[in-house]
């Protein structure tokens, strides 16, 4: 159904077209009348106009009775050319107001006499708006399109329109009841603030309907037989676009709720009060082709008619003068599997920290689950988390090792400490003495030595570190994404302790959860893995499931917890970013990851799982697992408190595993990947 709105309108400078010369017969008087009458219709203000057969003042009272609707908007107004023929002249007006998107634009045409010296406008009520007569005045309808839908795979429904009931005080049914007392008792019921609500409900006005919360009306337990118990309280039915559960991938959907005068400002006249508008994430992100177009009129009506009176005229006494057709928004497609997103919301539940999920498909860089825990407190971690990735970064450490010649078979040296440049590295509490000294780059691998990798630090500059990062999609773009992420930082410059550090995923290397999972998938795929979350982002309103292999720029912010850093070695910056843009295709500096190289490191990831410290994942029915654990320390405590990670692999799934201060990935991170793996099946 319309709903009325008001209406914003930008407000422009005064344009006159015509520029005349005062000359003898009096055209520059008319000029000047000419310029008065425009410029009060641009202001809305014609008090000063002098006008014959009106008084100026009753004129603008008229003006303002016939455009109270449309205020505080303000048209644009352009003068033609003026035309005097003695003590007449004619001026065309060409008047234009914004609507939204759209420009309503229609010509007037003034008539202009000389009393005496002085030149006065003719009135005549058609001066304001097209065919206007004196008993009529503007009034505008506005009618929303319902709010497209946010698909997953399959095109399963994420979010949709759902049914809720709006719970609140009627102050028009409380009868002689006091608003203070059922506010209150609806306030305990429903959970609420008591006093904040009661204040809300006695400051309203006798016919409000004082909304206390919005209740989804699947699985509501405050019944309707609660809410009519108490004097004056009611359950509204509505629908709203809602996901599955009130937190179902909320960071990466975002949500959708009424427009703050904030959003409506910025909005440029798009959205008005009352409007809906995505908040956060996708829903954000493409707003505007979920949202749609209003459809809008402007029509002159009689006031003051009864019901009665406007249905026994034409059109319901409505003469359209401008009409905008409403056009549907376009369904948003994306990847997310439902089942898997559910499962990692319901895994990372009774996380405390800050952690993540990410599962995505190597096959095709689908991204099937991107989840951020409770601790999260509505920050998207997954996608956007800026962390040191610890040792789950020698995946990359392992592919410079064997471009340079090595495999996994060839001997590195696992001392138990090791020091560069004054400062002291050593193994991960409990490191087994039987992998220390000459061992085999698998076993360096599965049981994580950091001194093995950060000995080989001679052999893989930083330059390589970066480009190597690249090769298994690290800060590699992603253009078919769809969505803001953090795609990864790798320095391409450091030396000393920074480089050491680096080399066991410390110092100023940052990776997203999202980004973690790339890696592994690219090792699982054989090549280089692109992450695709939206499939149509380029859809336009109107157009349902258009399908588009393109996307706009993503650009991942980070998180308030984002520093990182190894002991000694500089703090990563918060503000440290990777881009995900609008390119033909992902670029990586230095050579693609070829099958051999990831058969390569494939078999040391196995070798976690078969000799490592990750043999809990042996008992992941189906496909092998393979996987590397990571433990990143961080802030300046002693002894650090570290990050746990864990990335896997598991036939055509690629997952990646976090939580923020939560000690060993092997103990902290690894069961919550191993319940995942084994509820995927």
């Amino acid at each position: 159904m319309g709903k009325k709105h008001i209406l914003t309108f930008g407000l422009t400078g005064l344009v006159l077209a015509a520029s005349l010369v005062a000359c003898d017969d009096g055209r520059s008087g008319a000029q000047d009348a000419a310029n008065k009458l425009a410029s009060g219709l641009s202001a809305l203000d014609v008090g000063a106009v002098p006008f014959q057969g009106k008084e100026s003042s009753a004129a603008n009272d008229r003006l303002h009775e016939a455009f109270k609707a449309l205020e505080p908007a303000k048209p644009t107004v352009h003068g033609g050319d003026l035309t005097v023929d003695k003590d007449t002249a004619t001026l065309p007006l060409d008047i234009s107001w914004t609507i939204g998107g759209s420009e309503w634009k229609y010509s007037v045409s003034a008539q202009l006499k000389k009393a005496g010296d002085t030149w006065q406008t003719v009135w005549k009520p058609d001066l304001l708006a097209p065919g206007l007569t004196d008993t009529e005045v503007l009034a505008t309808s506005t009618q929303a399109p319902q709010r497209a839908d946010i698909l997953g795979a399959g095109d399963v429904p994420l979010v949709t329109s759902r049914p809720v009931v709006n719970v609140g005080i009627d102050k028009t049914t409380l009868g002689g009841a006091d608003p203070a007392a059922s506010a209150a008792k609806l306030a305990a019921l429903v959970g609420v603030d008591p006093a904040g609500y009661t204040q809300q409900v006695q400051a309203a006005g006798p016919q409000a309907f004082v909304a206390a919360i919005t209740l989804r009306q699947d699985g509501r337990t405050v019944t309707d037989e609660q809410i009519a118990a108490i004097p004056g309280a009611r359950a509204i039915a509505d629908a709203l676009p809602l996901a599955p559960t009130r937190t179902f991938a909320r960071a990466v959907l975002g949500s959708v709720a009424e427009a703050s005068a904030e959003q409506i400002e910025k909005s440029g006249g798009a959205l008005k009060n009352g409007d809906s508008t995505g908040t956060g994430g996708l829903q954000q992100q493409y707003d505007a082709r979920l949202r749609g177009t209003d459809g809008v009129q402007v029509f002159a009506q009689v006031p003051g008619l009864t019901p009665e009176q406007r249905q026994a005229q034409p059109n319901a006494g409505r003469r359209m003068l401008f009409q905008v057709a409403m056009k549907p928004g376009a369904p948003l497609k994306t990847t997310l599997d439902p089942k898997l997103q559910q499962l990692a919301e319901d895994t990372l539940a009774k996380v405390g920290p800050a952690s993540a999920i990410v599962a995505l498909r190597p096959s095709s860089g689908a991204v099937l689950s991107a989840a951020s825990g409770p601790g999260s407190n509505g920050y998207d971690t997954a996608m956007l988390g800026q962390y040191a990735p610890g040792s789950i970064f020698k995946i990359v450490d392992s592919l410079a090792l064997i471009r340079g010649g090595m495999t996994p078979d060839s001997k590195v040296d696992c001392p138990a400490t090791l020091e560069v440049d004054g400062r002291t590295f050593k193994n991960a509490e409990g490191y087994p003495a039987s992998s220390l000294g000459s061992v085999a780059l698998r076993d360096a691998f599965a049981h994580s030595c950091n001194t093995a990798f950060i000995n080989a630090r001679d052999k893989v500059s930083q330059a390589q570190l970066e480009s190597t990062a690249a090769s298994l999609g690290v800060g590699v773009d992603a253009p078919k994404l769809g969505a803001a992420a953090f795609l990864g930082s790798v320095p391409g410059q450091a030396g000393g302790t920074e480089h050491a550090a680096s080399m066991i995923g410390q110092g100023k290397v940052l990776l997203s959860p999202l980004v973690a999972a790339v890696m592994a998938g690219s090792v699982a795929k054989g090549a280089p893995v692109s992450p695709v979350l939206v499939t149509n982002p380029d859809a336009p309103a109107g157009t349902p499931g258009t399908p588009s292999g393109t996307t706009s720029t993503a650009t991942g912010s980070a998180s308030p917890a984002a520093t990182a850093s190894s002991g000694g070695s500089p703090s990563a910056s918060s503000g440290a970013s990777s881009t995900a843009t609008s390119t033909a295709a992902p670029t990586a500096s230095g050579t693609p990851l070829t099958p051999a190289e990831a058969a390569s490191l494939a078999d040391m990831m196995r070798a976690v799982i078969t000799s490592g410290h990750a043999g809990f994942l042996a008992s992941v029915p189906g496909a092998p697992v393979g996987a590397k654990t990571g433990t990143a320390e961080f802030g300046s405590d002693n002894p650090p408190k570290t990050h746990a990670w864990i990335v896997a692999t598991h036939g055509d799934l690629a997952v990646a595993v976090f939580v923020e201060d939560g000690g060993l990935g092997a103990t902290t991170s690894g069961p919550l990947l191993k319940e995942f793996l084994t509820g995927a099946g």
